[in-house]
């Protein structure tokens, strides 16, 4: 049970969640167990894979910057499934793995928070959310620097996320102080020394990337520190004996990332055992990524928002390289990995990599086996009738408008009017507007990085309004300045870059490394099953629907259900709305309204003539970049027109 009085969370729950009155009528029991798949309003996939996962000894399922997506993607039937489904799939692993005689463990590598309404329509962030994020069987996690920008959501994973996992929940170098004792300590286990169903006897550790941005009651330490601390020094001379270090990190994992801190563990690693595997499972980028380290050694990366699943296998371990006792070479009846990690590894070790696309039909067709030919547990079935049942209490299901077409971040031109951001530009003229000083003309510029996700057709809710714009930056103003130099700010601003902040921290724009492979066709493929798996052919013809297609160091076959490429094209840092302003003559002052994310930025480029006692709320304290688009939304008429009849069709 969730420490949630410590974090004085109890009222907010009892309080939010018993009222159905507040929060309109709440669908029975009765009705809610009839929802046999994803969330009632949720889409599924058109098609999805035609071959068998490659199983090791060690196997992994890995997921990654969750951000509170556990409701799954409404709109998109590539990532239709919800957080129910995933417990009945990973459940369905669990017992495959234990049949075949092998090992698997599921993973995750942090990010909570800050990306969806299920997380982060309560206070704090998570209070709900994470109570269903914890119906998965983890057997090892670690933390997002999302867990560290705010006190309260610091101590939600010191009191509540930490204590629930216990020693599966892993910080090798973040730190909380402990209000308590007034002393610093580590808020998950720095370490954890395990021995798995078959023998492998593991260590592991979570390792955050260098993060600055955190809440002065957290400590990062800085890797290249961590590994001389003596704990960490006395653990790799340790006797006891390691078949494999899993090294799990909110971290990307290509090491010649600037970011990542993984090469500074595994050269610490390394330099005491020069040989045994070590495993990176990162984070942080949300890309698909695998990459090579050595011959022993790889690092896998699974997406983010609950788009993608990540499998992972090995194999090569015997009676004389570890304490293994499960079955050699391989489980019988399946596809078994065989690639080396380098093409001259003398190693012994094999590997096999996929992403998995998080929707039903992937679930159901990697799931299926003849012993056991139904996909939903019980378990996974309450689950989705928990979430569904969260979503209608906390309004997220509340509709405000129409989306009259699809607006992406990056798969179209900036200035197109399939982009968000000329959208967003609108609503930044229209709404964001103080009574008193709406005559006057005003420029409003914010980052593009405070936008986190595509807009898509159909219904805009409650929920959209997170999805789409997630962060808390407030609106701040400078009155008055001579319209000669705000006119030129958006262009000096764009030129000079934006803050590094975003870009460690409150996420960018993801600027995703997925690449076109040749193109796939899927005329005839014959999928490969013995054993467990019916064995039959399947003739499947389709049109490719956009997606993942990623290219990393095992080449362009990880995803394991092909798509085109999604287009992409560049942004720039910021933009802005303008309002206010007489066609017909040009002012000689405008206010100049800013998110306060860019109040440094901005101040930098506009010299010592101003500073931080000229800004000033330009709204009030409450009003945010959560708060425009809605408001924008409810009076558009564009918004307004389809809602009587909208769909996402």
């Amino acid at each position: 049970m969730r420490l949630l009085n410590l974090l004085g969370l109890l009222p907010l729950i009892d309080g939010s969640l018993a009222c159905s009155g507040c929060f309109g009528p709440v669908d029975h029991v009765e009705h809610v167990r009839h929802v046999k798949r994803m969330q009632p309003d949720a889409i599924n996939a058109t098609y999805g894979p035609t071959r068998a996962l490659e199983w090791g000894q060690l196997n992994f399922l890995h997921t990654t910057d969750t951000h509170g997506w556990l409701e799954g993607h409404l709109k998109q039937g590539n990532y239709g499934a919800d957080w129910g489904d995933f417990v009945s799939f990973s459940t369905h692993f669990k017992h495959q793995a234990s049949r075949m005689g092998v090992d698997m463990l599921l993973v995750d590598t942090g990010d909570l928070h800050d990306g969806a309404g299920l997380s982060d329509a309560t206070t704090p962030d998570g209070a709900i959310s994470m109570t269903v994020f914890d119906k998965v069987d983890y057997d090892l996690l670690t933390i997002g620097n999302h867990e560290l920008y705010l006190a309260t959501v610091a101590y939600q994973a010191m009191y509540n996320i930490s204590t629930y996992w216990g020693e599966k929940y892993l910080t090798s170098n973040v730190q909380i102080l402990n209000p308590e004792t007034n002393e610093w300590q580590y808020i998950g286990k720095t370490h954890r020394y395990f021995t798995t169903q078959h023998g492998l006897r593991v260590m592991a550790f979570g390792v955050l990337f260098d993060f600055t941005g955190n809440t002065n009651v957290s400590k990062v330490i800085p890797a290249k520190t961590m590994v001389t601390q003596q704990w960490f020094l006395d653990i790799l001379h340790s006797p006891e004996p390691v078949d494999v270090f899993i090294i799990l990190g909110h971290n990307p994992a290509r090491p010649t990332d600037s970011i990542s801190t993984f090469p500074v563990v595994f050269d610490a690693i390394r330099a005491v055992h020069p040989n045994t595997p070590i495993q990176f499972m990162g984070g942080h980028t949300h890309i698909r990524d695998f990459a090579v380290l050595d011959s022993s050694s790889t690092a896998m990366e699974s997406g983010r928002y609950c788009e993608t699943l990540g499998w992972l296998s090995m194999s090569g371990f015997n009676s004389n390289n570890s304490g293994y006792h499960g079955v050699v070479p391989g489980p019988a009846g399946v596809p078994n990995p065989t690639r080396k990690a380098t093409q001259n590894s003398t190693s012994p070790f094999v590997y096999s990599r996929r992403y998995l696309d998080w929707n039903r039909r992937t679930f159901e067709y990697h799931a299926a086996t003849r012993y056991d030919k139904k996909f939903d547990y019980s378990n996974g079935l309450a689950v989705t009738a928990e979430i569904t049942k969260y979503r209608k209490q906390l309004n997220l299901t509340d509709v405000y408008g129409c989306a009259p077409q699809d607006y992406c971040l990056t798969c179209v031109s900036f200035d197109s009017t399939g982009n968000i951001f000329p959208l967003l530009s609108e609503a930044l003229s229209e709404a964001v507007v103080n009574e008193s000083r709406q005559d006057i003309p005003r420029y409003i510029i914010a980052n593009t990085g405070s936008v986190r996700f595509d807009l898509y057709k159909g219904p805009f809710t409650y929920d959209d309004q997170f999805i789409v714009s997630p962060f808390l930056d407030h609106f701040l103003y400078i009155p008055e300045i001579p319209y000669s130099v705000a006119s030129t700010l958006l262009q000096s601003l764009n030129k000079a870059g934006a803050s590094q902040k975003r870009s460690l921290g409150v996420m960018p724009i993801e600027r995703d490394i997925c690449v076109d492979p040749s193109p796939v066709h899927l005329s005839g493929i014959k999928r490969e099953e013995h054993g467990e798996h019916p064995s039959i052919t399947r003739r499947q013809v389709v049109d490719l629907v956009p997606g993942y297609t990623t290219k990393d160091d095992f080449g362009t076959d990880g995803d394991d259900t092909a798509h085109t490429g999604i287009p992409y094209y560049d942004i720039p840092d910021f933009f802005q709305g303008t309002a206010g302003f007489n066609e017909s003559t040009t002012p000689d002052v405008v206010d100049v309204v800013f998110v306060d994310f860019i109040e440094s930025d901005l101040l930098a480029i506009l010299g010592s003539n101003y500073s931080s006692s000229d800004v000033s709320y330009y709204i009030d304290e409450n009003f945010t970049t959560r708060d425009y688009l809605p408001i924008y939304v409810r009076n558009s008429q564009t918004f307004q027109a389809g809602l009587s009849n909208c769909t996402s069709a």
